[in-house]
């Protein structure tokens, strides 16, 4: 297994904690909520074997710095762009979950010479066309809940533990997280800050749909581009990518919950070998 470094790095005003292994091409990989880099944990080995790996925490989450905003979609794909610079690298695959879709789909839209291939897993792409079954019942219920400013971080402030239990636990179809992770997890999302910044990102989606929807009227989707669903996303990515991309390959983990990369490591690593 190679040597995982922890680095502290200042990219755009921020200081991002980053996760660093291996040599070769890069490989950017950028998680969602309720996680930090250490989604990567099962995967990071195998990808490290032929690539330099760069697993950040967001701005505001895990490690990284608390910033008092900036959670929107352009300035998380700013935040993951100047990282890059500030590492040397004039080259990246990257690869995006949850809250990091929407920022690797705007880094691979803006800046095609850097981002040479581009993944996108479980989550949706602003308010494109594509995603109309999937939110036939409305969006998830937490979307609402962690949109209202001041609410959920005052709620959940001394229950984070049971709050992340629940996704940690709906995310892999019952079957959990192992423990070392599950503590890690709840240690970066405990106390009120910190679930602040977590909850940022949703309530920037606004924001973030008028980027992302004035980002595609300009360009389309030029870099080969892989898009994985399971549950509870399924195709609806690719549905929403398939009209503005160039080059698109769509795929459903069957059997796994949304966590891909640690409910489901090696089909995951199944599909991004020989893509990457």
């Amino acid at each position: 297994m190679p040597d995982i470094e922890l680095r502290r790095v200042e990219a755009n005003g921020v200081a991002l904690n980053v996760a660093l292994a291996g040599e070769g091409p890069a490989v950017l990989l950028l998680h969602g909520f309720p996680h930090t880099w250490r989604l990567w944990t099962d995967v990071l080995p195998d990808l490290a074997e032929r690539h330099r790996v760069i697993a950040p925490d967001l701005r505001g989450f895990g490690d990284s710095e608390r910033a008092p905003g900036g959670y929107d979609a352009r300035t998380l794909s700013e935040d993951a762009e100047a990282l890059l610079d500030a590492l040397g690298e004039t080259s990246a695959a990257v690869v995006g979950i949850d809250a990091g879709t929407p920022p690797a789909f705007l880094l691979a839209l803006r800046r095609p010479d850097l981002v040479r291939r581009l993944v996108v897993m479980e989550s949706l792409i602003g308010t494109l066309p594509g995603a109309e079954d999937f939110l036939a019942q409305g969006p998830p219920w937490w979307f609402g809940f962690h949109s209202v400013p001041g609410l959920a971080e005052r709620v959940l402030t001394g229950h984070e533990d049971r709050y992340l239990d629940w996704f940690l636990t709906t995310g892999t179809l019952g079957d959990g997280v192992r423990p070392e992770l599950r503590d890690a997890f709840v240690r970066a999302y405990t106390g009120e800050d910190a679930l602040r910044c977590a909850f940022a990102f949703y309530r920037a989606l606004p924001q973030s749909a008028e980027q992302i929807a004035a980002a595609v009227a300009r360009q389309r989707l030029t870099v080969p581009a892989l898009a994985i669903g399971a549950h509870p996303v399924g195709g609806a990515l690719e549905r929403q990518l398939r009209p503005v991309a160039d080059d698109l390959t769509g795929h459903v983990v069957e059997n796994s919950g949304h966590l891909i990369p640690l409910h489901r490591p090696a089909e995951l690593l199944a599909l991004l070998c020989p893509f990457l």
